[in-house]
């Protein structure tokens, strides 16, 4: 009886505690207009067949570099393809790239930093050892290092910046973790024999999934900037993939004479960036308690 009053007065802290964050969050504007770039950029993402003139591999060599107009938005590249077109089959694969890297950072550092923070000791030491040792490289240039041995493509960036980027996430859910075990209805559950698992599942891993989902909104736009980065340098997705980096890439040739193939890509992840940092600003300030806005 004891315990099913602390899990009751337990649950309904969180829920008054969650009505108070999203309080938080509604009064935070920056946090607003984030959240409207990320909603924006997920319609045209969504709807990019209907909001594209034209198939974005589509060539027509009679309207090469041609300037942004009615008929091209944002102009046309060097053998006719519609930037505005690809731009916006671009952020199908931004967003991809971003949400599945952010999953494997989030699934790998999570599941480390539950079992490190969980069990201690020497299982600790030993994912604490490699979290600093993964820690202690840039992520592009290991990521580079990775993709330069396995070969280019988005499949293999992908994979490559996943695997070098979830350090940030196994400190996050550690620390947590090892804050949240100490508490009294974590003992009572244990008093009472509870296992492990269910000790994790029921009381350990609600507690730590405020702060993983403000991590993985700040991780989304460093993974985006990171793909297309490798995109420019050819690493990332290959032609004729309307990838925003590979987009930069094509126009740098023609930034005299076309800037607009350069431009607009490069418009788009500026915006995809800053829409995610500005919501993930505003939900790490919504879930501090010492924030008061």
């Amino acid at each position: 009886m004891v315990l099913v009053e602390k899990e009751k007065k337990f649950e309904f802290r969180k829920s008054s505690q969650l009505r108070m964050e999203l309080r938080r969050l509604k009064r935070h504007k920056p946090a607003m207009i984030g959240l409207g770039i990320t909603l924006m950029i997920l319609v045209i993402m969504l709807f990019a067949p209907v909001i594209a003139p034209y198939p974005y591999e589509e060539q027509d060599l009679a309207h090469m570099l041609e300037k942004p107009s009615l008929e091209y938005p944002f102009g046309t590249d060097a053998v006719g393809r519609c930037v505005f077109s690809r731009v916006v089959y671009g952020s199908r694969i931004a967003f991809l790239v971003g949400f599945v890297v952010v999953s494997i950072e989030a699934g790998i550092g999570i599941t480390l930093g539950l079992f490190a923070g969980y069990f201690g000791g020497k299982l600790d030491t030993i994912i604490s050892s490699l979290t600093d040792t993964v820690w202690a490289f840039p992520p592009l240039v290991l990521a580079l290092g990775i993709v330069t041995a396995i070969g280019p493509g988005l499949f293999n960036v992908v994979a490559a910046i996943a695997v070098v980027s979830w350090a940030p996430f196994t400190r996050i859910t550690r620390a947590k973790v090892q804050s949240v075990r100490e508490r009294e209805y974590v003992e009572a559950g244990r008093a009472i024999g509870e296992s492990d698992a269910s000790l994790i599942w029921r009381y350990i891993l609600p507690n730590i999934v405020a702060s993983n989902l403000v991590l993985a909104t700040l991780t989304f736009p460093s993974a985006l900037l990171t793909a297309s980065a490798m995109s420019f340098l050819g690493f990332g997705a290959q032609p004729p993939s309307p990838d925003w980096g590979a987009i930069l890439n094509e126009g740098r040739e023609y930034l005299r004479s076309a800037p607009w193939i350069s431009t607009f890509p490069g418009m788009a992840i500026l915006f995809t960036v800053l829409g995610f940092n500005f919501l993930g600003d505003g939900l790490r300030d919504a879930f501090d308690p010492r924030m008061k806005l």
